[in-house]
């Protein structure tokens, strides 16, 4: 990848707005506010922040007014009679940061403050992703109409559950004709209902047996409504070129945007070359394909064990060694779930082999044996990616920042990502400019899934909104204590509602279902 887009990288340009001891006393005033004005929707201004905007444009100091759940006024405000004021002096205002790629939805009915969530600063999530979804949509809409969450949420209709409700059992081979216009109707319905476009899975199951015919039949069934394609793409090692190239076909072909999900070259033969990965997206931009990427800033994944088995060959030992010499190391392989012998979980795989005296590769067939006996499915957390190409993939101007997280998950991204990158890529690396990072997760992300009215602070925008300290902010979640809430996010609003404050969830929950645009 060249570095023409990264030749405005310079300071953190906010180093020195103010002193700890001053930012600590205003984390100390939002925190007093009576619960009733951290709770309720009410129309209020902050003051003094250090505004950015989400578009890329330089960070300003201008008050910003929310009167309801839309931003009303920008600019040197004076307060209303009875307004509420925030005195966000030393803090930095933006948009509430997208979550494209996000698992935050299993099990948000029972835990609707999100704190997981809102605790980085993200106000709306996207779900109906690697090809799972509700289905139909509808049911999924009226539950969070009828019950809102703290965040809100958008969805795309996903492949591998239309697949399973048309071929139930019988998956394994390439979909009929009548079956994938069975498909086609079920997804039409989804899209009518505001599905944001079409999601695949294509690594797992059901969604690995259908061809490149059958994914761009169903692409093209939401081109009219307006849709795009988002994909966990066939390989994300062996054949990630292959795959790369499936995804631009299908752009091409359905003449719709389409979105690598989770980027990464997962296999130690590729590493270094994010380059050729991104020169293929920038060959396909170029040819007048929407072709854009969304990244979370680890360097491992989380995921079912048996997808580094694409062919299912589970009993090969070559395949075993192959995995562990090129993929995955055994050290690097740690289980996050493992009903057989649940007290393996957070072992990697090495530990295991040492406590039950077999080798690597024996060891790792065996609990793919024991969990598929089970019927279940061993997870891992998995290493296998470089931090030089994360770092270019993130670098990329069509790159936007995902978690691919869960609200209890063993993996921190669930609960790190969005701080984690403001931490790490701008106060540390810095690989960008608090503006770049700030329009990755915002402008860009609700560009590049195609929700509006999100994403940027203007006049007539929703009042999704983080207030967080530039000097502070900060991922704490590891592999090893995944669940450790960030720190530095001062305030979050969702439409124009506090969800959150002084470290804890607000209760109130304001938010919505958003619906892709025209929908009916």
């Amino acid at each position: 990848m060249g570095l023409n887009h990264m030749r405005h990288l310079h300071e953190f340009p906010l180093r020195s707005i103010a002193s700890s001891m001053t930012r600590n006393l205003i984390l100390l005033m939002l925190s007093v506010l009576p619960a009733a004005q951290q709770v309720a929707a009410a129309d209020f201004v902050v003051r003094n922040a250090s505004v950015v905007d989400g578009t890329g444009a330089p960070a300003r100091r201008v008050d910003v007014r929310v009167a309801g759940n839309r931003i009303a006024a920008i600019g040197e405000l004076a307060p209303k009679q009875g307004e509420q004021v925030v005195d966000a002096r030393g803090l930095v205002l933006a948009p509430g940061f997208i979550d494209t790629h996000s698992h935050h939805n299993r099990g948000l009915e029972a835990h609707l403050d999100a704190l997981p969530v809102v605790s980085q600063g993200v106000t709306t999530i996207v779900i109906g992703q690697d090809g799972f979804s509700e289905l139909p949509l509808t049911k999924l809409f009226h539950q969070y109409d009828t019950t809102p969450a703290a965040i809100n949420l958008a969805s795309y209709s996903g492949h591998n559950t239309l697949r399973e409700k048309v071929m139930g059992a019988d998956f394994k081979h390439a979909a009929t004709a009548a079956q994938i216009e069975a498909m086609r109707r079920l997804l039409v319905a989804d899209m009518k209902a505001g599905a944001l476009g079409l999601s695949t899975g294509l690594e797992y199951d059901p969604g690995l047996y259908s061809e490149r015919a059958e994914v761009l039949a169903l692409a093209r069934a939401v081109a009219p409504y307006g849709g795009r394609y988002i994909s966990h793409m066939r390989s994300e090692d062996r054949k990630v070129w292959d795959a790369l190239d499936e995804l631009l076909t299908i752009g091409r072909e359905a003449k719709i945007p389409v979105q690598v999900s989770h980027a990464k070259l997962a296999m130690t033969d590729w590493w270094g070359q994010a380059g050729r990965f991104l020169g293929m997206l920038d060959k396909a931009r170029a040819d007048g394909i929407d072709a854009t990427l969304d990244v979370y800033p680890y360097d491992s994944w989380h995921s079912e064990l048996i997808v580094l088995w694409p062919e299912r060959d589970f009993e090969n030992r070559a395949t075993a060694e192959f995995v562990l010499g090129h993929l995955a190391p055994a050290d690097g392989l740690r289980l996050s779930e493992f009903d057989p012998e649940p007290s393996l979980v957070g072992k990697t795989v090495a530990d295991v082999a040492r406590l039950r005296n077999t080798d690597e590769p024996s060891t790792v067939m065996a609990l793919i044996r024991e969990s598929e006996a089970a019927n279940t499915r061993a997870q891992v957390v998995s290493r296998s990616m470089d931090e030089r190409d994360i770092a270019k993939l993130v670098a990329w101007p069509y790159a936007n920042i995902c978690s691919d997280g869960t609200l209890d998950g063993m993996h921190p991204r669930g609960i790190g990502t969005f701080p984690r990158v403001l931490r790490v890529y701008v106060r540390e690396k810095k690989l960008l400019t608090l503006e770049q990072a700030v329009q990755k997760m915002t402008s860009l992300a609700a560009s590049h899934v195609g929700l509006r009215g999100r994403g940027e602070i203007r006049v007539g925008a929703a009042a999704d909104l983080v207030l967080f300290d530039p000097q502070t902010v900060s991922d704490r979640a590891t592999y090893t204590s995944p669940h450790e809430q960030s720190v530095g996010i001062a305030r979050v609003w969702v439409n124009g509602t506090t969800v959150f404050a002084d470290g804890k969830a607000s209760g109130a929950h304001p938010g919505q279902v958003l619906r892709r645009q025209g929908a009916r």
